[in-house]
């Protein structure tokens, strides 16, 4: 009899731990080493928010997003301050001073002025304010309504799932930009909080459809039928079990959801039905000095070149944190 299959006998053979794969060592009493990372030879184990931070800080498009998106509203919630809360910069928005040097832009005035001399930066800077004030609360507001309706249609079915799921279907079919329309001139006059609340009001369609899918397969798991055998009721089932499974889903989502409501605040506004004067918005801005475009195109560029920055920011961060919680990525490891 060879020494290994002694070894086997008394049951001391030692076994070697497998990459990635969880197992009981000799005596049956410690799990082997794990190793939950892409690249073979790693033992290291990590949790599952542990793996999602590790792909999610890897991603270099998102990393230079937040970035992005951090000198922005930085500089645009600092530089002319917003309530009582005074501003750095010396110009205020609503001051209508000398044209300088034709309203070119100069040291004085680094983007410039309008036609009646007000600086350019300051406008571009509270445009960029109510912009994001609004995407951030369509953003939050479309994403409760979206998480809850898709929760209680998914997880429910039966007539609350076909009520709900019509109901969806009817917010589908109409256009969003022309319901936006309508429903944002009825709003323009309760200010941005108004209009905010009614965007967020018919944006959540999109969020309610992934929602309900992702909580039509996660109802059906042994760990939710374990709990339901326990005699855990439907609401912490769906707070505690599902929803936090299909929580990657709702952030992507959620996310991409702000870079839609940054375009539609500005179209709402460039079409008349946003933000109003005397208050300003990026679209507002773009609507009002189009005209300006061939003579004095900086009037133009500075707003657009704002709204496409925090767009492609927004969406670079979404597709990082979608990378991040999708298991079957397999980014390169440092």
């Amino acid at each position: 009899m060879s020494e290994q299959d002694k070894r086997s006998q008394r049951g001391d053979e030692s076994f070697e731990p497998i990459p990635g794969v969880q197992g009981i060592d000799a005596e049956g009493a410690k799990p082997m080493a794990i190793s939950v990372d892409d690249e073979p030879g790693h033992d290291k184990s990590y949790s599952q928010g542990q793996l999602v931070r590790r792909r999610f800080f890897r991603h270099k498009g998102a990393m230079a997003s937040i970035v992005v998106l951090a000198v922005i509203v930085v500089v645009a919630f600092t530089s002319i301050g917003i309530g009582p809360i005074p501003g750095w910069w010396p110009y205020d928005y609503t001051h209508a001073g000398t044209v300088v040097n034709g309203g070119s832009p100069t040291w004085q005035h680094p983007f410039g002025q309008d036609t009646i001399g007000k600086d350019y930066f300051a406008l571009v800077m509270r445009g960029t304010q109510q912009s994001i004030i609004i995407a951030v609360g369509v953003g939050l507001i479309s994403t409760f309504l979206g998480t809850v309706i898709g929760a209680l249609a998914g997880y429910y079915r039966g007539w609350i799932e076909s009520v709900l799921m019509r109901l969806t279907d009817l917010f589908i079919i109409i256009p969003l930009l022309v319901f936006a329309a309508v429903v944002g001139k009825i709003a323009s006059g309760w200010g941005i909080w108004g209009l905010t609340l009614v965007l967020g009001a018919i944006t959540w369609t999109g969020l309610a459809r992934l929602v309900r899918g992702e909580v039509l397969s996660l109802r059906e798991r042994d760990f939710v039928t374990a709990a339901r055998a326990v005699g855990t009721g439907a609401y912490r089932i769906v707070t505690k079990h599902v929803l936090p499974n299909a929580i990657g889903v709702i952030i992507v989502s959620a996310t991409l959801t702000i870079a839609q409501a940054i375009l539609l605040e500005t179209s709402l506004s460039y079409l008349g039905f946003g933000v109003q004067a005397p208050d300003t918005s990026l679209g507002l801005l773009i609507s009002e000095y189009q005209n300006a475009f061939t003579t004095r195109p900086w009037l133009f560029w500075w707003p657009g070149m704002m709204i496409l920055a925090i767009a492609l920011a927004v969406n670079f961060l979404g597709d990082g944190l979608r990378d991040a919680f999708d298991p079957r990525q397999n980014r390169s490891k440092d």
